[in-house]
């Protein structure tokens, strides 16, 4: 059976985004922001979120816009969570109080950060931004928050229920049967682990970083690349990762103005995230475009190629399903 790629191309300005997606949705700083879930449903707590391909790649990739100085407050993962920064500048903080370290991400950074550690982040921008964020496994279970952040919601009317969905008390009461989420207890936070900014800053790979790029020479040097996770394999040559992190899922960057892949056919889950410029994908001899912010995700067992049409320096972001 022909399978119609046109359906697996996301262009995110069709995106449907969730304007309360969490339990701190009603705080400062928290307010106005908006989230995507455009491959797996993530972890939002919304139980309405708009999920555009719901069928499960052994990942999730989800999106975030923000205004100026709002983000998400300190919440903690089970599974690896990977910031693409699209725009803007943001900043991560960590630890249960969020004064254990902090670093700066600018558009093209990466940033992996360790599961079991409270995080949080803020866009520190003059302007709207907006980063991409990779969680790891089909089920990236639910998020952890802070205590604080728990009661500081619930004064503001928003609760968090045992099942995982949100109830706005200002709105509605609790029903029958559920009951709100117990705050973890003070002693179970000492088993949340912490780290330095130095500790951290190893986990985070910069656009300018222009050491850790790689050149496929032997294409022209028309590739230009970054392998952040898992090894890649591209034109018949192993590249080694970046950041050692088990995430269940590899990420690299394919740059530049002759980019291009030629046909390979992978078993695995793979979606191609444009960073910049414009894509041309062919699929099983079908062509989608994709640009800044667009995903497509190739059928498994496949045959697909890529390359930069824009005529001008260009970015994409490859995620692979670890085999």
């Amino acid at each position: 059976m022909t399978v119609d790629i046109q359906n697996r191309l996301v262009k995110f300005k069709d995106l449907i985004p969730s304007e309360v997606p969490f339990v701190e949705g009603k705080l400062k700083g928290h307010q106005d922001r908006s989230n995507y879930s455009i491959v797996g449903p993530g972890v939002s707590e919304d139980t309405k979120q708009s999920v555009k391909i719901a069928e499960e790649h052994g990942f999730n990739i989800g999106a975030v816009r923000a205004a100026p100085m709002n983000g998400s407050g300190l919440h903690s993962h089970t599974t690896a969570e990977v910031f693409l920064i699209f725009s803007g500048s943001w900043r991560f903080y960590w630890g249960t109080e969020g004064k254990e370290g902090e670093v700066i991400c600018n558009a093209g950074d990466v940033a992996s950060f360790p599961t079991n550690m409270f995080r949080g982040f803020q866009n520190v921008s003059d302007q709207d931004a907006h980063l991409f964020v990779v969680l790891g496994e089909n089920d990236p279970g639910v998020i952890t928050w802070t205590p604080s952040l728990l009661k500081k919601a619930k004064d503001s009317g928003m609760v968090l229920l045992d099942d995982n969905s949100l109830i706005d008390l200002d709105k509605n009461s609790i029903p029958e049967g559920k009951s709100a989420i117990k705050p973890i207890q003070d002693n179970e936070l000492d088993k949340f682990d912490n780290y330095t900014s130095e500790e951290i800053e190893k986990f985070v790979i910069r656009a300018k970083d222009h050491d850790k790029y790689l050149q496929d020479d032997g294409h022209f040097n028309s590739n230009t690349i970054l392998n952040y996770i898992d090894n890649f394999k591209i034109h018949e040559k192993d590249l080694s990762p970046l950041i050692e992190h088990n995430t269940g899922f590899g990420l690299t960057l394919l740059k530049g103005e002759n980019s291009h892949i030629h046909p390979y056919t992978l078993a695995e889950s793979e979606i191609f995230l444009c960073l910049e410029g414009e894509w041309e994908i062919t699929c099983n001899d079908q062509k989608v475009i994709i640009g800044s912010k667009d995903t497509f995700s190739s059928p498994k067992n496949s045959t697909r190629s890529i390359k930069n049409i824009s005529g001008k320096d260009g970015s994409v972001f490859i995620v692979r399903q670890k085999n």
